[in-house]
């Protein structure tokens, strides 16, 4: 595998400056000594290349050589993960920016850490730590399966920042087994998580293990499900860094804080090229099989493995955010703090599975009625809360009944096999003189599109 190292074109320019000329001499044989200075650069440039280390740590590999003509390095790193409390780190950096946070990240680990790129708004993290004026190492996960705008991207960044990204792939024989047992779209069938674990996981875990620490774009309101939580720093949970075992990676999130829309005023200030993809309804992106658009009412996270569950919206990258959500039933965000209910309005009304089973008997109903099986954890359920309960506004006094029922926990194999549950939101509409209930097509969950939808049934 050809790895290219990144550093910031500030370093390239400072170092060919200050390398080493070797003095003329006048005639052969005339010996000319050098100074004492000139020993000493030569020796630390000597000791600096020799402690270089390759992205890619993993071992017994001929292919991970990085390039001569890329040695530039940043400073040594001098702090490791277990010699600093880094959640009383988190707490001070708490109110902190993301380019303070981002120069912290540089300073303490130098050429041990790298921003992970995936050609989605990760092109923020680039941009503040170019303006911290810090070398910095850019890397990124090439699954085989991206957009081409994507990789477009990655040619474009390059370019504007005069940098190399280095590039991770999954192994050819791993996705060689899997395309050949399972086909090239097994995720659809049986969930996406062994898909990613080839092209994604796997090559992350090589690549981690050459650095001491890694920055990520993660968000807080990315994922209310499982992302609500993340630190601007904190020991990585689920990876190893270069010294091996538990706590000795370090992971940054200068933008936990930040809210979307903010990050993309910034990106328009500061005119950085960004994935076309954007303009064209996507907000996260990943693999083109798995990211599609996002529609009006909409999580941004939904575009993503849209026909799964929200809890299982995450690749594997990040495993360390999912929670148990379960405990005798409950859902739970920190095992302790119940997770509050939604869509609570006077206009909706709530239904138990009798009540449920009662509709579903019922061929002849005196009035039709719109139910949602939601789960309060789910951050789609959350995403379209407010449609749903000004829809609920508008049918009250209309002759259309208005409800929801919890359909997570012990009530999902209910759901699944009665109500044609298959991932939450899903919205059913009962008829008036029809048993069976009709599922909402859609994914459209803005208001207008609701309506229209009852307003053709009632």
């Amino acid at each position: 595998m050809a790895l290219a190292f990144t550093s910031s074109s500030a370093i390239h320019a400072s170092t060919s400056s200050s390398s080493y000329q070797q003095p003329k001499v006048s005639q052969l044989g005339t010996f000319q000594p050098l100074d004492r200075a000139q020993i000493l650069s030569t020796a630390l440039n000597s000791r600096r290349r020799l402690a270089m280390k390759p992205l890619n740590a993993e071992p017994k590999r001929n292919d991970s050589i990085v390039p001569s003509a890329a040695t530039i390095m940043a400073p040594e790193v001098i702090e490791k993960a277990d010699e600093e409390d880094f959640e009383k780190l988190a707490k001070e950096l708490q109110n902190a920016s993301p380019l303070e946070i981002m120069d912290k990240a540089l300073e303490k680990f130098g050429d041990d850490i790298a921003i992970a790129f995936s050609g989605a708004e990760d092109v923020a993290l680039i941009e503040y730590a170019h303006l911290t004026g810090r070398p910095f190492r850019v890397f990124s996960l090439d699954t085989g399966r991206l957009n081409p705008e994507t990789y477009q991207l990655f040619d474009t960044v390059e370019k504007h920042y005069g940098i190399r990204i280095e590039y991770m792939f999954p192994d050819s024989v791993e996705v060689q087994a899997l395309v050949r047992s399972k086909g090239l779209f097994s995720f659809y069938e049986d969930g996406h998580q062994e898909c990613c674990r080839v092209r994604k996981v796997r090559p992350l875990r090589r690549a981690l293990k050459g650095l001491r620490a890694w920055i990520t774009g993660q968000r807080k309101d990315q994922s209310p499900g499982t992302r609500s939580e993340i630190p601007v720093v904190q020991v990585d949970p689920s990876f190893e860094g270069l010294d091996g075992g538990a706590g000795s990676l370090v992971k940054w999130n200068p933008v936990a804080n930040v809210d979307g829309s903010d990050i993309w005023n910034f990106l328009r200030a500061m005119n950085v090229p960004v994935n076309s993809l954007h303009s064209q309804g996507y907000v996260s992106i990943g693999c083109e099989p798995c990211t599609r658009p996002v529609l009006p009412g909409q999580h941004e996270r939904e575009g993503r493995w849209w026909w799964e569950d929200a809890k299982a919206k995450e690749c594997g990258l990040h495993k360390g955010n999912i929670k148990d959500e379960s405990v005798n039933g409950t859902v739970q965000t920190n095992g302790t703090a119940t997770v509050a209910d939604i869509f609570d309005t006077k206009d909706i009304v709530t239904l138990s599975k009798p009540g449920v089973e009662n509709l579903l008997k019922l061929e002849d109903r005196r009035e039709p009625w719109l139910v949602v099986l939601y789960a309060p954890w789910c951050q789609f359920c959350q995403a379209m809360e407010g449609s749903y309960v000004e829809l609920a506004e508008k049918l009250a006094g209309s002759g259309v009944k208005v409800g929801k029922f919890r359909a997570d926990g012990e009530q999902k194999a209910f759901a699944q096999q009665e109500l044609q549950l298959g991932s939450f939101p899903t919205i059913l509409f009962f008829p008036k003189h029809t048993s069976k209930p009709i599922k909402y097509p859609s994914e459209k969950r803005d208001v207008d599109s609701l309506l229209a939808f009852v307003n053709a049934l009632r």
